[in-house]
């Protein structure tokens, strides 16, 4: 067999994990201790981030004629790639904060829907809040007046039904002393 028949495998695969990506992320992983490494991959499955190493030569093949055909310049020395299909903001948030802690993991750069990052972009993307988490901040938003104005409008009833108990309890007491009381006059024969 020719070494282009056992490597066409592995550039499909890759070509099937980037196709309907959101994102792209490369990364330098050299350095990482295995404990690193674990949790590293840990975070990235539990947000549905796809964590795998491959030959840069093989990633080039598979990103010819893709909108992650930028990606090339940056894939020198040791790459892992973190590929996500659903949250777009997910593997650049996770691998920056997890450098953070981790200074052997390096970003080298990323493609986030059909735009391509260096590590400066990347960090300042890292910063966008997960969907969930500006779905959250958007519903509680919309929220807000709804709920305030039912606490006006409860406050208002409230205020309402303790005048009327007031002016139903005046009308029901007997007059305090010295206070000339009502009598109720009938009518003359």
């Amino acid at each position: 067999m020719a070494k282009v028949e056992l490597k066409q495998p592995v550039v499909n695969a890759i070509s099937e994990e980037i196709k309907d990506a959101q994102s792209v992320v490369l990364v330098d992983h050299r350095g990482l201790t295995v404990s690193q490494d674990t949790e590293l991959r840990k975070q990235l499955r539990e947000a549905g981030v796809t964590y795998k190493v491959y030959k840069n030569t093989m990633m080039k093949r598979a990103f010819e004629g893709t909108e992650f055909e930028g990606l090339q310049e940056y894939l020198e020395g040791p790459s892992a790639m973190a590929v996500s299909k659903d949250d777009a903001t997910a593997p650049a948030r996770i691998l920056c904060k997890f450098a953070k802690d981790a200074a052997a993991l390096e970003l080298k750069g990323g493609v986030v829907e059909g735009n391509v990052y260096d590590i400066a972009g990347l960090t300042e993307l890292s910063k966008i809040p997960s969907r969930e988490e500006l779905l959250s901040k958007f519903l509680g938003s919309i929220q807000s007046p709804i709920t305030n104005f039912a606490r006006v409008i409860k406050q208002i009833a409230e205020q309402d039904g303790e005048a009327d108990a007031q002016t139903a309890s005046a009308e029901d007491t007997p007059a305090a002393e010295g206070a000339p009381a009502e009598t109720a006059e009938t009518p003359a024969e």
